[in-house]
Parts: structure tokens; C-alpha cells; sequence
């Protein structure tokens, strides 16, 4: 049987896997991506292999914990006992999935060149055991071009030909920590195929878990999906970080003309100003695109400029918190300053470019004396930080010079806060949020 009749079969084999639940899913990457999909899978039918070189994640996984707030300790045991999950950190086990999704991380070198090492050494296990009738899938962000320039040669350098033997694609992961109403199963998924083949192959296999696929018309197309999205609100978060600047020297509040620009029925998106960006994607996303357009001689001024904005806020911030001092006729050197809220977002745990790190070491540059409080992450460890949360109480909050809330976590007490903080400086409206909600 030649190549090319030999596809059709085994395209028709992984549908018909697809269609009866019988494929074997591998999911490499076990953390906030891998995770709840591997879940969703289970939930679909499918076994499910997790591939992750941290053994300590297998360990806990394979006794029914869970490591990530999202997904209940519950739903791994459940999984792990009905003999639908197990995980593993044997790479060579990797020839026993019929679709391995691959869920790495892709994070900015310190000149804010995308990091693909995570991505190619998994390309570089997969392809180490790369069989006819696979499909593999990379799901992390990254620039537009990664799975056609960097996967596809490293896999068809086995002898394999994408399309026939094996199958390619990219689907972006659309992960929001958090969020009670979308999450893997209802986030309708973007796919691009590398062939028409492959693209038939990973919306087959990947209809029974998702409610909604969008096929697009290639890996690019698909890659560039994901960063359009975060790019769109990290402009966004940027041009309304600028505009509470603009207000704050004008001596207006930002968030009353926010709130009220957003009446208008049509043609404004409300967007609000914070400390800064933090997560994922959105302080990352944009750089993907800015450094492949340098590749293409193209300068994207918009996106960056942006970014610069962001990055400045808690600086922006931190000078507010000398203010608030000054008035109480203290210096910053030796003033005690307690952060409420550490986590890059709102009732997570998750600290990845949380700008509240920034903040921490700008205060503690000038000499402050800085502890936080969320409920949480108990413990903060990032490079010289080490701290661990403390207890709110009148008590803790008298003894501070000054509050500033970097996270509105909704398990703090603010009307506590604001009957015993000597000074607050609030970066997320809260406490105007909490007086407004008391009159009414």
C-alpha cells in the first residue's frame, strides 16, 4: 500500500477514535493549561496519559491532588480511580498517546525574546517517539510561524510525512484562572491544521470535549488569534492606565468618567486602569509579535508604547504611596507599608507577573519595611522576595503607615480596612466601589 493510499486509513482510524472515545489522549504540561483540559477530556470519555518532568506534580497527581485552584482535588481522584488519568515523567511513554497536546510554557528572555526552549525540547520528545497515526497539537502562545517553522521540520525529520503518517496542528489556549462562568469545556477553541488532513483529524478528536471549535485555515492563522486577543487588551489596559494619569493631573476621577463613558450603548468597551499587568499572556503575548515583526524589519510602535504604559504603573503607584506618607509627615525609609493582595488578578493564587512584585521591590528600594496580606498565597518567594502573608486585623492594619490594595480579592474585609489604615492608597477602586455600595 503506497503513502498516499495508506492516509486515508489511517485519518479514518483516529475519526473513528475520536467518534467511540477509544484514542488514548497525552497531555505534556500538567500546570494551568494541561491540567483542566486533561480533566475535560476525562469528562469527555477519553483516557488520558499527563506527561510532566516535574515528579513531584506526578506524585501528587497520581494520589488524586491537585496542584492547580481550578481543578478540584476531587475531580483528579475521581479521574485517577475510574483508571481514566494517570501521569507519568517517562518522555519515552510518549509513543503510547494517539494525540499528544503539548502545553509548555513560553516565557520572555530578559531581552523580551520569546523562550521557546520549553516548546522545542518537547518537540524534541515527541519526535524522539513519534509513530504513524499521531497528532500532535501545540496549545501554548507563541509567535505566528513557531509550529510550521520549528515543529514540522524536527518531526518530519523521522522519515514521517505531516499529513499522511502524522498530523500537526496549533490550538491556542484560552486559560482565564478564576473565572466561574468560561473555562476549558465552554471557551469555543481556535484550530489550524498544518494540512486539510490534519485539521479534519484534531477537530474530530477534540469535538467530544469542546462545545465549540473554530477551524481556521492554518497554524498561523491560529497562533496569531491568541496574541490579537491579549494584545487588544493590553493596548486597551494601556490607553486606560494613561487616561488615570491624565485625570489624576487634571485633578478629575478616572473611574467616574470611566463608569460613565460606559452608558454609551455603542462604540466604547470599558476597560479599567490597575497597577499594572500581570498573568500569562497579556504582559507576554505582545512581545511575541513585536519580535517577529523586527525579524520582518517592522516596527509594531502601537503595541509597545502599551506596553511601556503598563509597565510604569507601579511606579505611577508607588508615588502615591509617598504622598499618602508625606501628608502623615513620614519618609518611605522606614515606613511600614502592607500590600493587600498579591496575586496578578482577583481570587487566585497565581503570582506570574503579578505587578504587585513590582511594587514590593520599588518600595523596598526606598527603604520601606513591606508585608501583604492575601488570602490567597500564603507564601511569596520570587527572587529576592520572601515573605509570608499575615493576618488582617485592626491590629495589623494600625500598625501599618499605610495600605495599598493591589488585588481586590473579594475574602477581605475592606470596610475593616477602611476603619483602621491610618492611609490607604487603592490602585483598583475598591474602597469607592465598597462606600458606594454602603449608600445604597
Amino acid at each position: 500500500m503506497t503513502a498516499t493510499a495508506a492516509a486515508p486509513a489511517i485519518v479514518d482510524t483516529l475519526l473513528a477514535k475520536g467518534k467511540d472515545r477509544t484514542a488514548l489522549f497525552g497531555v505534556v504540561g500538567l500546570g494551568y493549561v494541561g491540567l483542566p483540559l486533561a480533566m475535560e477530556l476525562v469528562r469527555a470519555g477519553y483516557r488520558v496519559l499527563g506527561v510532566d518532568v516535574n515528579p513531584r506534580v506526578v506524585e501528587s497527581l497520581n494520589a488524586g491532588r491537585s496542584h492547580i485552584q481550578d481543578v478540584p482535588a476531587a475531580t483528579v481522584g475521581a479521574a485517577v480511580q475510574a483508571k481514566k488519568f494517570s501521569a507519568t515523567a517517562d518522555l519515552s511513554r510518549l509513543k503510547e498517546p494517539d494525540v499528544i497536546s503539548i502545553s509548555v510554557p513560553t516565557p520572555l528572555s530578559k531581552t523580551k525574546d520569546p523562550d521557546v526552549s520549553y516548546v522545542l525540547a518537547a518537540t524534541e520528545s515527541v519526535k524522539r517517539a513519534l509513530r504513524k497515526g499521531q497528532l500532535v497539537v501545540l496549545e501554548s502562545t507563541t509567535y505566528p510561524g513557531t509550529t510550521r517553522e520549528l515543529m514540522l521540520p524536527a518531526l518530519e525529520s523521522t522519515g514521517l510525512k505531516v499529513g499522511e503518517d502524522f498530523f500537526l496542528a496549533f490550538s491556542p489556549e484560552r486559560v482565564d484562572p478564576g473565572n466561574e462562568r468560561f473555562n476549558t469545556r465552554n471557551t469555543p477553541k481556535v484550530v489550524g491544521g498544518i494540512t486539510p488532513n490534519c485539521l479534519k483529524v484534531a477537530l474530530a478528536l477534540y469535538q467530544p470535549a469542546i462545545d465549540t471549535l473554530v477551524p481556521v485555515s492554518s497554524p498561523e492563522a491560529a497562533e496569531l488569534v491568541k496574541i490579537l486577543e491579549n494584545t487588544f487588551r493590553s493596548v486597551n489596559i494601556g490607553l486606560v492606565n494613561e487616561m488615570a494619569i491624565v485625570c489624576d493631573k487634571l485633578g478629575v476621577d478616572v473611574w467616574e468618567v470611566i463608569d460613565a463613558a460606559a452608558t454609551k450603548p455603542f462604540g466604547f468597551m470599558k476597560f479599567t486602569p490597575g497597577p499594572g499587568v500581570g498573568g500569562h499572556c497579556i504582559p507576554l503575548d505582545p512581545h511575541y509579535l513585536a519580535w517577529k515583526m523586527r525579524t520582518l524589519n517592522y516596527k509594531t510602535r502601537f503595541i509597545e508604547l502599551a506596553g511601556e504604559l503598563n509597565a510604569e504603573m507601579p511606579e505611577f503607584w508607588v508615588a502615591k504611596v509617598v504622598d499618602a506618607l508625606n501628608e502623615q509627615g513620614k519618609a518611605v525609609r522606614a515606613s511600614r507599608v502592607m500590600l493587600l493582595g498579591v496575586a496578578y488578578k482577583k481570587n487566585i493564587d497565581d503570582i506570574r507577573e503579578s505587578p504587585a512584585l513590582d511594587v514590593i521591590r520599588l518600595l523596598q528600594h526606598r527603604g520601606a519595611q513591606v508585608s501583604y496580606h492575601d488570602p490567597h498565597v500564603p507564601v511569596l518567594k520570587d527572587d529576592a522576595i520572601a515573605l509570608n502573608s499575615v493576618a488582617l486585623t485592626p491590629e495589623t492594619l494600625r500598625a501599618a503607615d499605610c495600605v495599598m490594595i493591589i488585588t481586590d480579592h473579594d475574602a477581605v474585609d475592606y470596610p475593616a480596612v477602611k476603619r483602621h489604615a491610618r492611609a490607604t492608597v487603592d490602585t483598583r477602586h475598591v474602597l469607592s466601589r465598597e462606600r458606594k455600595a454602603e449608600r445604597t
